[in-house]
């Protein structure tokens, strides 16, 4: 057995000056950066009055994060204190110098002067407080140290200083070199940059225990409301490997590498810290302690759980299945009601696409309520809503039964639910067709405040509901002819879930369907075609648009007129069927075409009244232009058996229409389509007699014409 001696110079937990007591059960440690704050304290002390009522609420909002925090840097915590106060930053970093270029004693002396805070009738800190305690954890970490462990602490100490010294120079000989405008202008995003940069999180050996709980618990909290802020995947990894190094049994770390994995999306990873985490929880016995001896039994069923509904994050369905079939019966031995509940939601999303799916769905509903879980029952109820809205059920039952969840959801503060609800809506008004709907609630969603309580400088709310909403924004945007508008949109969802984060899809298909629909109005046909490609890879049934009318414009195409008008009437079947009001006017408007070729303008006209409102009301700017187009047209091929006053009346509200159209078609920088309303309209000025205006359109359309390549000018052969 070695003497106690020989451990002193054997210490695996003596590592760069800081000293542990336990691998496995860090909790107090003695490090230069905690000297440092003990420094803050004491000269905090030692101001007492002379701080103003403001200077000390800063600093007590100041020392709780650096208290909790990871170790910082010397010049990082001298900035975060002359922000607060200052004379005391000034004062905090004359002691330190002094301290480090003194001699062993001084440091021994700065222990020593520390009990003198608790003594007194009205000490300076009370033992039971947050400062107490930790003043009092340090008292007695550094007296259990060794003249060996005390010398190598204080090299330890003389290090951290001169780091922080070199890195002044450095920084003085930038100065020097940099212009003050773009220095003033580096000083401005620092300030702005709350979160601390990754090299100044980086800590030289292990954490203590309550060091490691707050990190993990603020890189949870920020990949959940604000991924931008949380540290890289890469370097995040990095940091739980080296907390893992030295407390392998932390299950805590392992949950949060595992949702560190599935950032990008690495299956082999996110399994492999999955499996770790419930077993460090059994092996550690905290189930156990928590929930006696049902604890390990506990733990055995809700990781069957997560490793299914991990499985089914990466469509993984078969091994999903297989893992969700032990969970069940792990929890029907051990008549786990609440585990139950959550398979019976996971076995809906498995077989969601079977018939008898919905029945399956509204039984979860109804246990989950009868177990008192109001999360799973509103998220069975948002689920219902979904499914029968792509039924064709109508929109005010669905709205109904939204509420009732809402009401849920208020009563519970289920915040996150809440944002769930409002995106649904927007959705659903989507696909009813009603933009102003939908654009009413995706407004609601980002004014909204977040009941959960975030940090400074954090963004609320970077869920995958507001990045539904913002996509949404952004469409109806662009559907409006405000491109720049869009672009805006997009480039902060770009920012705010980066490429690598798990909603960036949303926003990479939404920005190519934006580019697609840009290409088609410009005429710009290949350039659309390889928008196709990334769309399909994005979502496969994107990539297959309108198939119906396709088909109705291919017959148009062929000259088949009557054949087009059987697959018409199939397309505005399904329209009315599943309540998709939007595409049951875009499908009339094509009856109306088709009515037009086939030489019954009148008819198309009859028609035409009963969609165009739906158009111009939450209809695309495009379409609404090409909406007053086939009006025009209708009006002009009817005008041929009017009498002739009434003739020209009709062709002079024709030419008020096409200008709508032409307003229309600019404001979206349609070309094609405006090159078709010019020539037109020269046409029918050139029928009236009016010279000059016709002229005036016969060079606009001239001009129009140069920019594209010549295909002939479809008059009425193509509704779009």
């Amino acid at each position: 057995m070695a003497s106690v001696h020989e451990s002193l110079y054997f210490n695996p937990m003596m590592t760069n000056g800081v000293v542990h007591a336990n691998v496995f059960g860090i909790k107090d440690c003695v490090t230069p950066y905690k000297m440092a704050l003990l420094v803050l304290l004491s000269e905090l002390g030692r101001a007492g009055a002379q701080l103003s009522l403001l200077e000390r609420r800063r600093l007590n909002r100041l020392l709780l994060p650096l208290l909790q925090g990871p170790d910082m840097t010397l010049s990082r915590l001298h900035k975060a204190i002359e922000e607060s106060c200052p004379n005391l930053a000034n004062s905090v970093q004359i002691r330190i110098k002094l301290m480090a270029e003194g001699e062993l004693k001084d440091m021994e002396q700065f222990f020593d002067d520390l009990s003198d805070s608790f003594t007194g009738t009205e000490p300076e800190v009370h033992k039971t407080s947050v400062v107490g305690l930790f003043l009092r954890h340090m008292i007695l970490a550094y007296n259990k140290l060794s003249f060996s462990q005390v010398y190598k602490l204080y090299t330890a100490l003389q290090q951290y200083y001169q780091n922080d010294e070199k890195k002044a120079g450095i920084d003085e000989t930038d100065m020097e070199l940099t212009n003050t405008e773009e220095l003033e202008g580096k000083m401005e995003k620092e300030e702005l940059d709350v979160p601390l940069r990754e090299e100044e999180i980086s800590c030289s050996g292990p954490l203590s225990q309550k060091q490691a709980e707050y990190f993990l618990s603020q890189q949870a909290s920020l990949l959940k409301n604000d991924e931008t802020k949380a540290l890289t995947p890469a370097f995040l990894q990095k940091e739980l490997n080296n907390l893992l190094k030295f407390n392998p049994d932390f299950a805590e770390a392992h949950y949060l590498s595992y949702l560190n994995s599935l950032r990008v999306q690495d299956v082999f990873s996110s399994t492999h810290s999955l499996l770790h985490y419930f077993d460090r929880l059994i092996l550690t016995g905290a189930e156990s302690k928590s929930n006696g001896d049902e604890g390990y039994g506990r733990s055995l069923r809700y990781a069957a759980l997560n490793l299914a509904a991990l499985h089914c994050r990466f469509g993984h369905y078969r091994q999903a299945e297989l893992a969700l079939q032990e969970a069940i019966r792990i929890a029907q031995e051990s008549n786990d009601h609440v585990c139950l509940q959550h398979c019976l939601s996971w076995l809906y999303i498995l077989e969601q696409k079977r018939s008898d799916s919905c029945v399956l769905l509204e039984h979860s509903v109804k246990k989950a309520v009868h177990f008192g879980l109001p999360y799973l029952a509103s998220l069975g109820i948002q689920s219902l809503v979904q499914q029968r809205a792509f039924a064709g059920k109508t929109a005010n039952k669905l709205m109904d039964a939204l509420k009732d969840s809402d009401l849920l959801h208020w009563k519970h503060s289920l915040s996150e639910l809440i944002d769930i609800s409002i995106a649904q809506k927007t959705a659903i008004w989507r696909l009813y067709g009603r933009s102003t709907m939908a654009l009413q609630q995706a407004q609601m969603l980002l004014s909204m405040n977040s009941l959960e309580a975030v940090n400074v400088g954090v963004q609320q709310n970077n869920t995958e509901s507001f990045a539904v909403v913002l996509c949404h924004l952004a469409e109806l945007h662009a559907e409006q002819g405000c491109f720049a508008a869009a672009s805006e949109i997009l480039k902060h969802l770009k920012e705010r879930f980066p490429p690598s984060s798990q909603h960036a899809q949303l926003w990479m298909l939404f920005d190519q369907k934006i580019q697609f629909d840009r290409a088609m109005n410009d005429g710009k046909y290949h350039v659309a075609d390889s928008f196709v490609a990334g769309i399909t890879a994005l979502n496969s049934i994107e990539g297959v648009y309108s198939v119906l009318l396709s088909i109705a414009e291919l017959y148009w195409r062929s000259s088949c007129h009557t054949i087009a008008l059987p697959v018409l009437l199939q397309a505005l079947a399904l329209s009315r069927e599943y309540r998709l009001q939007y595409l049951a006017s875009e499908t009339v408007l094509n009856l109306a075409f088709s009515q037009l070729i086939l030489g019954i303008p009148e008819q198309a006209l009859n028609i035409l009244h009963t969609a165009i409102e739906p158009i111009l009301a939450h209809g695309a700017v495009l379409d609404k232009g090409c909406a007053m187009f086939l009006v025009a047209k209708c009006q002009v091929a009817s005008a041929a058996s009017l009498s002739p006053q009434k003739k020209t009346e009709a062709l002079e509200l024709a030419i008020l229409n096409l200008n709508e159209a032409k307003t229309y078609f600019a404001k979206v920088d349609c070309k094609e389509q405006l090159r078709d309303v010019l020539y037109f309209q020269a046409r029918l000025f050139h029928t009236l007699g009016k010279t000059q205006e016709r002229n005036k359109c016969a060079m606009l359309f001239r001009q129009v014409h140069q920019e594209l390549p010549a295909h002939g000018v479809p008059l009425i052969n193509a509704f779009k």
